[in-house]
């Protein structure tokens, strides 16, 4: 039987996304105000929504699952999205991520342990592994904010020169992999 397309709503989601809509959910009953937040609210929208887009087509081409890359994708955050703090947010993220995922009772000990693995290290831009999604978490996150204008900008501000270095190796590296020309890193 063919699914329909549900537009997110109904009791036909997959288990990739009740955790995109939970996710989406969480970012739009956030009480924490911009004010607050290190990043706004609407940043957080566009930011979990665009890794998950790029998460996917990095799965297809690297032929890794694309369920299990869309769930490390939309929660790569999840510590920001509810604190509205950044301060060792993959760790705490991947702790999150983990109660998420039990909560659900939909995933396996083999899967809850890949995706917070991934959570948990994809702030570790400058560490190469040989474990594919959590490669495929660093490379979405640093690829998709490469498409915002001003990232340049952002990272060289608040990044140290050889983390600088790192994300332009990655963004590079995606831009080539996807075809795309390496000569421009960041969007002007």
């Amino acid at each position: 039987m063919l699914k329909d397309y549900h537009h997110f709503k109904g009791n036909q989601l997959s288990r990739s996304e009740k955790i995109q809509r939970l996710v989406t959910q969480t970012i739009l009953e956030s009480k924490i105000p911009d004010n607050k937040r290190e990043d706004s609210i609407v940043w957080e929208l566009k930011h979990h929504a665009g890794c998950v887009e790029v998460g996917r087509i990095l799965a297809i081409k690297r032929n890794l699952d694309i369920e299990i890359a869309e769930i490390i994708c939309v929660l790569h955050d999840i510590y920001t999205i509810k604190t509205g703090k950044y301060t060792d947010h993959a760790r705490k993220g991947a702790e999150i991520a983990k109660k998420i995922l039990l909560d659900t009772k939909e995933f396996n000990k083999n899967e809850i342990n890949i995706i917070t693995e991934a959570i948990s290290e994809h702030s570790n831009k400058h560490i190469y592994t040989d474990k594919p999604y959590v490669e495929l978490v660093k490379d979405a996150d640093v690829f998709e904010c490469s498409l915002y204008q001003g990232a340049k900008g952002f990272y060289k501000l608040h990044k140290s020169e050889k983390a600088y270095r790192e994300y332009v190796n990655r963004i590079r590296s995606v831009r080539g992999e996807l075809g795309l020309t390496t000569n421009i890193i960041f969007r002007s």
